[in-house]
């Protein structure tokens, strides 16, 4: 039994271990947050960026991995080209606006356009409103926000009909008892608003946006989330298990596809049945 999910088997789709079929076959795709941290962690679980930009390579796209940490966007970039996929690293901060223009310019440099972007960076700071300081409110909103409006703003307008934008929120937005900091729920509840914003002004190019709203996922910043917060792990979830970041990735990379090609302006919950249904036992 796998101590963390509470489960005996998982399928290969939540392993990462499932076969390749094609999905993204001549797509170029930028991901925003394709590092990963391991905030010290022994052998941490895959996180939810670096799953993202491992299997859409996989699946046969071009991709990009661009992150504020150098090195975490090499370490994705190698893990692909290792696999035989093709990736090429680029360093930004997202929530600055002149290194996204700079970013999305050095994407079309080296991939001679862009189908795909994926906005999946996001920080938690605060405990409770009154351990929440004005300035990292404002730091969140940044990175959560800011980052994801520039993406859709610089993107856009050099995308092509087909092409498909994912913001990653967090069911945080929706059931902010699972988290203490209100800046990070406030944030990805904001990423709907935005989302549907961009949506209406890309629909007429035949560019679609949609979110993928994560629930209790495995990686090494939900582990570190347990640790400030430990009730979150006793988190009664209906299919009995946290998710992976692959379970994340394969619903991103549908949004991404042609398989998605009627699908704008909507909120892919992955959380295993969270928000939606009532808890069981």
């Amino acid at each position: 039994m796998n101590a963390r999910t509470g489960l005996v088997f998982l399928p290969d789709a939540s392993n990462g271990t499932a076969p390749a079929s094609g999905l993204l076959s001549r797509h170029r795709i930028l991901v925003v947050g394709g590092g990963q941290q391991a905030y010290g962690m022994p052998g941490p679980p895959t996180g939810i960026g670096r799953a993202i930009c491992v299997l859409a390579a996989r699946e046969g796209a071009c991709v990009a991995v661009a992150d504020v940490d150098p090195v975490a966007a090499r370490d994705t970039s190698a893990l692909i080209t290792r696999e035989g996929n093709t990736a090429q690293a680029f360093t930004a901060d997202g929530s600055d606006d002149a290194a996204m223009a700079s970013l999305i310019a050095g994407v079309l440099t080296s991939f001679g356009g862009l189908d795909g972007l994926v906005m999946s960076i996001g920080i938690a700071s605060g405990d409770h409103l009154a351990g929440t300081p004005a300035s990292e409110w404002d730091r969140v909103m940044a990175v959560n926000v800011r980052s994801h409006f520039l993406g859709c703003k610089h993107a856009l307008p050099v995308m092509p009909a087909g092409g498909s934008i994912v913001l990653i929120s967090s069911t945080a937005a929706r059931l902010p008892a699972t988290s203490n900091a209100p800046a990070y729920v406030a944030s990805k509840a904001a990423l709907e608003g935005l989302c549907a914003a961009a949506g209406r002004e890309a629909a007429p190019g035949g560019i679609r946006v949609n979110i993928v709203m994560p629930g209790l996922i495995d990686t090494p910043l939900g582990r570190l989330a347990t640790l400030v917060k430990p009730d979150r792990a006793g988190t009664p979830i209906p299919l009995s298990r946290q998710g992976t970041a692959w379970d994340v990735a394969n619903s991103v990379v549908f949004l991404l596809s042609d398989q998605a090609a009627y699908i704008t302006g909507q909120t892919l919950v992955v959380d295993g049945g969270l928000s939606g249904l009532p808890a069981c036992g």
